[in-house]
């Protein structure tokens, strides 16, 4: 079963760690419009899984994702297996999910920029962060291994996040769903 290991945390100094990622990769602008779906009975987000319609609008093109996570088998961590499929009809997929009985749960924006790079014999994602319903940055740092490697992998992110000036006390399993529901509620 493939594994998304990642870590995220709380960027104290976006400036400076968006300049250390520029010299790993050109960044690419993108904004994320992410549509959760759950069952009536929250029976989705209530075991820690997640269903999720992303469409990602960049600077030359449009692309939409369907999104399938399971339960996390890393607590500290917060990595969760995940299934991905492009979508070539978001709306015909929002349709379907509904008929299936699936109802939205949570709806928002993320802007990104994100990072492609190998990093210590792995293929690593780094996405910048700021959800406009959220206050702070946020740096994702990911690679996709096979369970038996997760640790090896944390290992690696965690390496790499700390070569980025993030520290171990900014990490956070925080989920950026609670917290856009969280500031909707004040």
């Amino acid at each position: 079963m493939t594994i998304e290991a990642e870590l995220k945390a709380r960027v104290r100094d976006p400036e400076r760690v968006h300049a250390l990622l520029e010299e790993r990769a050109a960044g690419r602008p993108e904004v994320y419009q992410d549509a959760y779906y759950d069952t009536a009975d929250q029976a989705l987000s209530g075991s820690d899984r997640e269903l999720r319609v992303r469409t990602i609008h960049g600077a030359d093109d449009t692309r939409s994702l369907l999104t399938y996570k399971g339960a996390r088998v890393d607590e500290a961590s917060g990595s969760k297996p995940e299934h991905e499929t492009r979508v070539e009809d978001p709306a015909a997929v929002h349709a379907t999910l509904r008929g299936l009985g699936y109802v939205p749960f949570i709806q928002f924006e993320k802007r990104c920029r994100n990072y492609d790079f190998e990093a210590r014999g792995r293929q690593m994602l780094a996405t910048l962060v700021r959800v406009p319903e959220i206050d702070g940055d946020f740096i994702e740092l990911e690679t996709i291994v096979e369970e038996d490697q997760l640790q090896d992998a944390l290992a690696d992110v965690r390496a790499v996040l700390g070569e980025l000036g993030i520290d171990a006390e900014d990490l956070t399993t925080d989920t950026y769903t609670d917290a856009v529901a969280t500031s909707r509620t004040r």
